[in-house]
């Protein structure tokens, strides 16, 4: 029997977590010079199309679909989602008595889980503002989606199936099952797999004209906060609606984003006024950014002091981190490395020290909780596994797309704007006079740079 309750807020996550990406286009599109802006909406917006096609035709196949090859990836049985209009989904077992108490129907968690593939290249996407072309970047989503995201996908959240007497009809990834690594709504999957890619990616375009050395300063700060704030509303969604049940556990994920999103704000503000001696207000949403990337993963595994704890500490270490690219010289545009890499790696190794079993959401305490270090062991490999195959994919994707029809865009249209160059748009018009008067102060000819 199919739950309406369930159901119901299924299908209200997926909303939530769709509005995430728009959020993320005006949180990175906010931190850009004005003459990116466009383009840098474009780059989130265009992640809806791409891989909302995907994921119809083979991409939850791969993801979702029946274990083909040791845990690596499903088979093609659901291609254009072959056998699931009918069917139900029994969402995650119980992790006492292994039984699926609730159904869902098998559409609602396909729409549900389009949702985290659209962002997670989306969030790549900051690492290289300003100077990457934009259909180089579509083939880029494109390809890096089908052979590391669907797989990944396959690895971290497809779950063995089992018939009612607990026996294993259909073998799901190989992280979720084989090595048991706790990652509840994608610290691994997501935030860790998509930070890795970046990093490559940095190193396969290089540096903007003029960076370090040059001051690139956010062009429109409330954009930052506004992006952040949709962030923060759609994460609900992205993280209690991971336990495709309206229950306590919900109720505990959503308790834990939140209280981990508040801590990670003071974390990371308090870095700044120590170490600047005044707190910023992209400080502050980007901290609020890093502490629900860190909990993404333990949400539903830790409580809420557990969740405050690692909150302060993802706030506080991600903005330490960002200033590692002036350190070793890659150009992260966005500081994605800073917040999506290091904070899923905060995030999925803490779930080794603070998970709990009282939470209902796993069997296994961590280190602090006297279980050990057995499941930190567990978060190190799947963490190292994801990090590893996607910077190494990433890598020669974009090495490749650079030596075939060009990733970069020429030196001369980066100067100019890659809103002129790439979409003969202009996020503002300027006008000077009265009356009425309007005279532009760039057009599509023109090669100088309007700074902000």
């Amino acid at each position: 029997m199919i739950n309406a309750g369930d159901t119901a807020w299924v299908l209200a996550s997926s909303a939530l977590v769709l509005l995430m990406t728009p959020g993320l286009a005006f949180f990175y599109g906010g931190m850009v010079r004005a003459k990116s802006v466009l383009n840098m909406l474009m780059m989130n917006f265009i992640c809806l199309a791409i891989i909302g096609v995907l994921w119809v035709l083979y991409g939850y196949s791969i993801a979702f679909g029946p274990d083909a090859k040791a845990g690596l990836f499903g088979n093609f049985a659901n291609v254009g989602l072959k056998s699931t209009i009918d069917q139900v989904s029994t969402g995650l077992p119980d992790p006492a008595t292994h039984e699926f108490p609730h159904q869902i129907p098998v559409l609602a968690f396909v729409m549900f889980q389009l949702m985290f593939a659209i962002i997670t290249p989306a969030l790549i996407s900051g690492a290289i503002a300003d100077r990457a072309k934009f259909w180089a970047w579509g083939v880029f989503v494109t390809l890096w989606a089908t052979i590391v995201y669907f797989p990944v996908a396959h690895w971290v959240f497809a779950f063995d199936a089992v018939d009612k007497d607990g026996n294993i009809i259909a073998h799901g990834g190989w992280i979720a099952n084989k090595l048991g690594a706790y990652d509840f709504a994608g610290g691994t999957a997501v935030h860790i797999n998509a930070g890795a890619a970046a990093l490559a990616l940095c190193l396969v375009l290089g540096k903007r004209k003029g960076w370090p050395s040059e001051k690139m300063r956010p062009h429109n700060v409330p954009f930052v906060l506004l992006g952040a704030s949709l962030l923060w509303f759609g994460w609900f969604g992205f993280n209690a609606g991971s336990s495709l049940k309206a229950d306590a556990l919900a109720a505990n994920a959503f308790t834990t984003t939140m209280v981990a999103t508040a801590a990670a704000t003071l974390g990371w503000l308090l870095v700044e006024q120590f170490r600047d001696g005044r707190p910023t207000t992209v400080g502050a949403a980007s901290g609020a950014v890093a502490g629900l990337v860190a909990i993404t993963p333990a949400c539903a595994f830790v409580n809420a002091i557990g969740a405050i704890i690692l909150g302060l500490i993802a706030g506080a270490a991600c903005a330490l981190a960002v200033g590692l690219k002036y350190r070793f010289g890659f150009d992260d545009s966005l500081d994605v490395v800073g917040v999506h890499l290091v904070g899923g790696l905060v995030g999925t190794l803490l779930v080794g020290f603070l998970a709990t079993s009282t939470t209902g959401g796993g069997t296994r305490d961590g280190l602090l909780m006297g279980g050990g270090f057995d499941q930190l062991r567990r978060q190190v490999i799947a963490a190292g596994a994801v990090l590893a195959y996607s910077f190494v994919v990433a890598f020669i994707l974009g090495w490749l797309i650079d030596k075939t029809i060009g990733f970069r865009v020429s030196e001369e249209d980066e100067v100019t704007g890659v809103d002129t160059t790439e979409h003969a748009e202009s996020g503002y018009e300027f006008g000077l006079g009265g009356g009425g008067a309007f005279r532009p102060v760039a057009s599509a000819r023109s090669s100088e740079a309007v700074e902000a």
